[in-house]
């Protein structure tokens, strides 16, 4: 017992340690793909480490809750990326966190973001805040009806249960697990802040909606709030390559299957990355008025899948 806690908190450090790796790789295929140089793959851990370094500015108009938002937002994606399996199936916290409680902590974790974003009083703060609040109230109900048609299949919330259920079904081609994959995909870019819904890489104040909840950041505070950006990113790679593609995660805690289940991960994300900023090429940003639309989509997509299961599945 005593060795599982000690590798859930070494999977904690590993989210903590490995999501600027994986945003400097799709920065970094993104440039090649458009005939740049671009930054060194560890250019995230340059400009983190400078946030860090860097003195920290506060608005006078700031309240205290101002100060503490940037801490609570980056435990709170931490603990909710904890409670995703990384490189083993069963560890002590699937037992504590599931599904709802994933949710829930990011669900905290936007709550205080979009405070954060108005309480300084600034029009760009309140303006994101709103996109944020619009976005989430769009793309949880999605993510919930996709993760729940999940759920039904491996009959437990839990997340370590799902992935089992799917590792021991083996490779078998399910539409209801196929829809969810699709909505989980579109929620993935709607609440990382990715193109086609926002762009981190512009700071217009028509497009804008994360960057525009953290321009009165700097310092530590601004790191906080970007590092947990990252995590989130990795959480919701993490959860589509494990979920949906299980194989090669470790069962036992022997040091050759955490070693090839660390591995295994860690290329599932490379290709999941290279996806990702391939997307982010070929597709466009779209007007903050077609993104409930998108949205949508994503919940129509969890809801057939929820419905197929029932159907083609329960029913038979």
């Amino acid at each position: 017992m005593l060795s599982a806690w000690l590798l859930a908190l070494i999977q904690a450090l590993l989210y903590v340690a490995l999501a600027p790796l994986l945003v400097g790789w799709v920065r970094k295929v993104k440039a090649r793909l458009q005939n740049r140089r671009g930054p060194r793959v560890l250019q995230p851990y340059a400009d983190l480490r400078k946030l860090l370094r860097k003195e920290t500015r506060v608005a006078y108009t700031a309240s205290p809750l101002f100060l503490v938002a940037p801490y609570i937002v980056f435990v709170a994606t931490w603990l909710a990326a904890a409670t995703v399996p990384l490189v083993v199936m069963d560890l002590p916290v699937a037992r504590i966190a599931d599904i709802i409680v994933l949710v829930g902590l990011l669900g905290l974790a936007r709550f205080f973001l979009a405070l954060a974003g108005m309480d300084i009083g600034t029009a760009f703060g309140g303006m994101g805040a709103s996109r944020e609040m619009m976005v989430s109230g769009l793309a949880e109900p999605a993510m919930l009806m996709a993760v729940f048609t999940l759920a039904m299949s491996a009959h437990s919330t839990s997340l370590a249960g799902v992935i089992y259920q799917h590792w021991a079904d083996g490779l078998v081609l399910r539409p209801s697990y196929l829809f969810a994959l699709g909505a989980l995909m579109l929620v993935a870019l709607a609440e990382c802040g990715r193109i086609p819904v926002d762009n981190h890489a512009t700071h217009l104040e028509l497009t804008m909606i994360h960057e525009a909840m953290l321009l009165e950041y700097s310092g530590r505070h601004l790191a906080l709030m970007e590092w947990a950006a990252q995590i989130k990113l990795m959480l919701y790679g993490v959860l589509i390559v494990n979920v949906f593609l299980p194989w090669g995660m470790a069962t036992d805690f022997t040091p050759v299957a955490l070693a090839l289940g660390l591995v295994t991960v860690i290329a599932k994300l490379a290709v999941l990355g290279g996806a990702l900023a391939i997307a982010e090429t070929v597709l466009a940003k779209m007007r903050l008025f077609r993104v409930p639309a998108f949205l949508n989509l994503a919940l129509l997509l969890g809801l057939l899948g929820l419905l197929s299961h029932v159907i083609l599945e329960v029913g038979v």
